[in-house]
């Protein structure tokens, strides 16, 4: 199990605007998905009300100390359920790896968790909460959107790679280029 940082930053280091992810790349949206499926994702309160639903396949850790972020957990959970019916069980498939949330208030709370995961553990954001746990993060993997946002409000601290050092890297469809780091 590692702790990985995974973020995608434009030339200036900014990752949001308004609350949001300032551009759209299907190809950095699916990248993401097959880095993280199957893995847990620990993110900050703004980035889980940022999502639509809870993120597929994979154990959505909130950062929250809301309990209005408890409720909305629930409900996806619920939302995720099988509906009663009056037919009779079908035969299940064999059992998968599925996602769920929880909503944990500190960061002690995801630390203890991390050695009773059997994946690994992805920091998504928001600005925060790579700041946080910034001091565990054993990888980084970087993607550079090849654009300046104007009036971006949310940046990566300038100095989040020092002592990283590069080990590969690939380039995806639009020009966008991902670097995997690792601690020096």
């Amino acid at each position: 199990m590692s702790i990985i940082g995974i973020v995608a930053v434009d030339r200036n280091g900014a990752i949001g605007k308004g609350g949001s992810i300032p551009w759209h790349y299907s190809a950095d949206m699916k990248f993401f998905r097959e880095q993280t499926t199957g893995h847990a994702c620990v993110m900050g309160r703004r980035t889980w009300e940022s999502l639509k639903r809870p993120l597929k396949d994979r154990l959505n850790v909130v950062l929250s100390r809301s309990a209005g972020v408890e409720a909305r957990a629930e409900e996806s959970e619920a939302e995720q359920l099988p509906q009663q019916s009056q037919q009779p069980p079908q035969p299940q498939s064999p059992p998968q790896q599925q996602g769920g949330v929880i909503v944990l208030p500190d960061k002690r709370s995801v630390l203890a968790l991390a050695p009773y995961l059997s994946c690994h553990l992805y920091v998504i954001g928001g600005d925060q909460i790579y700041r946080m746990f910034r001091p565990e993060i054993e990888q980084w993997i970087v993607t550079d959107i090849p654009l300046a946002v104007e009036g971006a409000d949310t940046f990566m601290p300038t100095d989040f790679l020092q002592n990283f050092r590069p080990q590969r890297s690939l380039t995806l469809a639009d020009e966008l280029k991902v670097t995997f780091y690792e601690r020096a």
